[in-house]
């Protein structure tokens, strides 16, 4: 059965787990598996907060309180209103890998009620791990390359899904037209906040360029080095969303202070913005 058909038919008859035809991918890749964590649909659950690193007291913890239920309410009402012109549309978001962007993803997709995917998971596992992923990359970049390639082409070629999408999104032509077909956003976030994550949590960053034993300075080094590489296919997106920009907007002097909610309601805005420029383009279109 084809990969499509068989994502299809696991979207509309939980529990959502699906496999990827080995025939599709390179022989490197022809190990099937299944979709498990990489796809994610619980709009039950409440969304995550970046931790913060101050205490507060009682009183400003209750005002707080009401500030996040207040921001949480304008999140589906945004979201909402958004829908009506997204119609299904795509999202696909790009940047270094980072919690930042994997919890806006699954916030994203809770509030539209879309389905959740990390494309570099599904390349872990169709090589059998994170570890075999690397691997792989250093002894087989063709093909490595080439599953990357597949796993956009399938996860372009449907609707109602957010995509956190590995930097070989943003490496060649191909994978970069594959992104239009749906909304693409570059959500940037300072590069010291990344390397904190990676090496925290090495599941991150799956890049044989980055050694995730060394010290902070020697990731932030290598980190910043990557960055140079991807930042002119980053800078293809349709939107950019900067973390930083969020924070100054906000008036909080620690970025860490901005939360998912936070950045999620600047994701949103520019959906909407995009949304309303192609409506206006296709009316403008329109004989009379």
């Amino acid at each position: 059965m084809e990969m499509t058909t068989i994502l299809r038919s696991s979207f509309t008859n939980p529990p959502f787990t699906a496999h990827l035809s080995p025939s599709k991918f390179p022989r490197s890749f022809s190990t099937p598996f299944r979709l498990r964590t990489s796809l994610s649909f619980s709009p039950s659950l409440p969304p995550k907060s970046f931790p913060t690193n101050c205490s507060v007291s009682d009183d400003t913890t209750s005002s707080t309180n009401v500030a996040s239920v207040d921001l949480s309410i304008a999140l589906k009402k945004k979201a909402t209103d958004v829908s009506a012109d997204l119609r299904g549309t795509s999202i696909f978001l790009v940047g270094m890998n980072n919690s930042v962007k994997s919890s806006l993803g699954m916030l994203l997709a809770d509030l539209f009620r879309y389905y959740y995917f990390d494309s570099d998971a599904l390349v872990s596992e169709a090589a059998g791990g994170e570890s075999a992923a690397i691997s792989l990359k250093e002894s087989d970049e063709k093909g490595f390359r080439e599953s990357e390639t597949e796993v956009l082409k399938q996860l372009s070629s449907m609707g109602r899904l957010v995509v956190c999408a590995g930097d070989g999104a943003v490496q060649n032509s191909t994978n970069l037209a594959l992104l239009r077909h749906g909304i693409s956003i570059w959500i940037d976030v300072p590069l010291e906040m990344v390397a904190k994550g990676i090496i925290g949590n090495k599941s991150l960053l799956l890049s044989s360029e980055i050694t995730i034993s060394g010290s902070y300075s020697e990731v932030l080094s290598q980190l910043m080095a990557l960055y140079e590489d991807m930042r002119r296919g980053y800078a293809t997106a349709d939107a950019t969303v900067s973390l930083q920009k969020v924070a100054y907007q906000l008036g909080y002097e620690d970025m860490d202070a901005v939360t998912t909610e936070d950045i999620t309601m600047e994701v949103l805005k520019e959906i909407e913005r995009l949304t309303r420029v192609k409506k206006m383009m296709e009316a403008a279109a329109r004989p009379f």
